[in-house]
């Protein structure tokens, strides 16, 4: 079950404003019976305001005298009218401390997935059209300095991410008919043949 927000302060509203019993508003807000109970004797969130679920739409009035009516039910939080969803579209803020690690993530993922779009490339790490052009023609204005590394490791993507666009590039291949291209495996220092 889903938890109200603020769960100690919409305690002290339920306890204050109510007559349910300690072991609804415990199950209600996730907590044990015998915190509730210290609520409302005052030994816990003394100077805690309280937070009314039935203002802030979580809790409908009719479902409070429902529970108030009959101490065995159980109080049933309201669905929220728009449910939190993970960020899906848009580049991706990426922390200033790991801007420096982008052109190293890019000739990464060039390297080793070069069936990605650029497009694909600039959703998947935030960067810009430009700076993928500059790091794959070496006209970067760090070129020298460019070591391919793992944008998972580096933080500047997930590994779902990642794996979902390496998979849409080769289903997108497979469809117009072009073979996979086939990628060297990664060596860290590969100027040293010894």
């Amino acid at each position: 079950m889903t938890l109200p927000l603020m769960p100690k302060a919409t305690a002290v509203w339920l306890i204050e404003k109510t007559g349910l019993t300690f072991t609804q508003i415990a199950e209600f807000c996730g907590m044990h019976p015998l915190e509730v109970q210290a609520i409302a004797d005052g030994e816990v969130a003394a100077g805690i305001n309280g937070y009314d679920p039935v203002k802030n739409h979580q809790l409908a009035e009719a479902e409070i005298k429902r529970c108030e009516a009959d101490t065995n039910a159980r109080l049933k939080i309201m669905p929220t009218a728009s449910p939190v969803k993970r960020r899906a579209k848009g580049a991706r803020y990426t922390p200033v401390a790991k801007r420096n690690d982008r052109p190293d993530a890019i000739a990464f993922v060039l390297r080793q997935f070069p069936q990605l779009s650029e497009a694909q490339i600039v959703k998947l790490l935030g960067t810009t059209k430009d700076t993928i052009t500059k790091v794959r023609d070496r006209q970067h204005w760090n070129s020298a300095n460019i070591k391919p590394r793992d944008p998972v490791i580096l933080g500047l993507c997930t590994q779902t991410d990642l794996h979902a666009a390496v998979t849409a590039a080769n289903d997108r291949l497979a469809r117009e008919g072009h073979a996979l291209p086939v990628v060297e495996a990664y060596v860290a220092d590969s100027d040293s043949h010894g």
